[in-house]
C-alpha cells in the first residue's frame, strides 16, 4: 500500500503553461501519474503535451473528475490558487510555490481545512508513492517501491537519504516533503498516524531540521501512538542561533528549536538519530535483525 496518492490519483497542474509547470507536468506524466489536465487563465481549450488546459479549476474538475492538484503559480497568486482548488472540490493540494506570505498561507490553509482538503506545502517538493504516482518535483529514478515511509522538512535531504535506502535495497511506501516554511499544511503528526495505520509500511524515517518544535511534538506523538520502528535525522546541527539556514522555518530563536534539543527529545523516546544521512539504512536494518 501507500498513503495519500496511488494509481487512483487524477492530477491537475495549476500553472501548466509556465516553465516549471510544463516541465514537471511532463515528468509526472512520464513517471506514470494520471495527469488529466492543467489550468492557465486565458488559455483554456488548448493543450500541452497532450494534456488539456482549462481556464479555471471549476471547469477542470467538472470535465476531468480530478481529485488532486499541484500548484506552480507565482507566490502572489498561490493562496488564491489553493482556495480555488479547494472550492472546486479538490481533496489534495500540493503547493510547490515558495515565498508566499505567511498570513496568506494561514488564510488559504484554513479555507482548505473548512473544505475538507489536505494541503501539502507550500515550499515543498511534493510526494511520491514509488511505482504508483508522483505529485511533485522529486527525482523519481532514485525511489524504489517498498515498505519504508518517509516524512521530511527538506527536499534535497529526502533525495539523499532515499538514494542511500534504495542502494541498500530498502524501498519506500510513500515519501513526503512537507515544506520548510514556518506555516505549512499537513505536518508530522497527521502523517505519522497515516503510516502507523498503513499495513505495508513497516518502518518510518523522520527528516527534521532546526527551527520550531515540530520534531519535539512528533517525538511525544511517537511515544504514545506509534508502534513501528522510527529513525530520524536532524539537519542544521552546526547552525548558530538567530541565523536562518536554508528554509524560512529553519531558524533557532533564543534557546528553542536547536538541533541538540530536537535530538534529545527524539532519543528520549527511543528513536535512533543518525549522525549522517548515510547512517539511516544501518539504523533501520538494526530494527529488522
Amino acid at each position: 500500500m501507500s498513503i495519500i496518492i496511488d494509481k487512483s490519483t487524477r492530477l491537475i497542474v495549476q500553472g501548466i503553461t509556465g516553465r516549471d509547470g510544463l516541465f514537471h507536468a511532463k515528468m509526472m506524466k512520464e513517471y506514470g501519474t494520471e495527469v488529466v489536465g492543467g489550468t492557465s487563465p486565458g488559455k483554456g481549450g488548448t493543450d500541452v503535451d497532450g494534456i488539456p488546459v482549462f481556464n479555471t479549476m471549476y471547469e477542470a474538475v467538472e470535465q476531468t473528475k480530478a481529485n488532486t492538484s499541484i500548484i506552480f503559480v507565482p507566490a502572489r497568486f498561490a493562496a488564491d490558487a489553493i482556495m480555488e482548488a479547494a472550492d472546486a472540490g479538490i481533496r489534495l493540494i500540493v503547493c510547490i510555490a515558495e515565498g508566499i506570505p505567511t498570513l496568506d498561507v494561514i488564510k488559504a490553509n484554513r479555507f482548505a481545512e473548512q473544505k475538507g482538503t489536505m494541503l501539502i506545502g507550500p515550499n515543498c517538493p511534493g510526494l511520491i508513492s514509488p511505482g504508483k504516482s508522483m505529485v511533485g518535483i522529486l527525482p523519481g529514478q532514485v525511489f524504489k517501491e517498498g515498505n519504508v515511509g518517509i516524512i521530511s522538512r527538506s527536499g534535497t535531504l529526502t533525495y539523499e537519504i532515499v538514494y542511500h535506502l534504495t542502494a541498500n535495497g530498502m524501498g519506500q511506501s510513500t515519501a513526503i516533503g512537507i515544506g520548510g516554511d514556518p506555516v505549512v499544511g499537513v505536518h508530522f503528526l497527521q502523517l505519522l498516524e497515516m503510516f502507523e495505520k498503513d499495513s505495508e509500511t513497516e518502518a518510518i524515517v523522520l527528516i527534521g531540521e532546526i527551527g520550531g518544535d515540530a520534531e519535539e511534538k512528533a517525538a511525544e506523538y511517537i511515544r504514545n501512538h506509534v508502534t513501528k520502528p522510527v529513525v530520524a535525522f536532524i539537519a542544521g546541527q552546526s547552525a548558530p542561533p538567530n541565523k536562518q539556514m536554508g528554509h524560512a522555518g529553519a531558524i533557532i530563536s533564543g534557546s528553542s528549536g536547536s538541533a541538540k534539543e530536537k535530538i534529545a527529545a527524539l532519543e528520549a523516546v527511543g528513536i535512533h538519530v543518525a549522525k549522517e544521512p548515510s547512517d539511516i539504512p544501518q539504523l533501520l536494518s538494526n530494527h529488522f535483525t
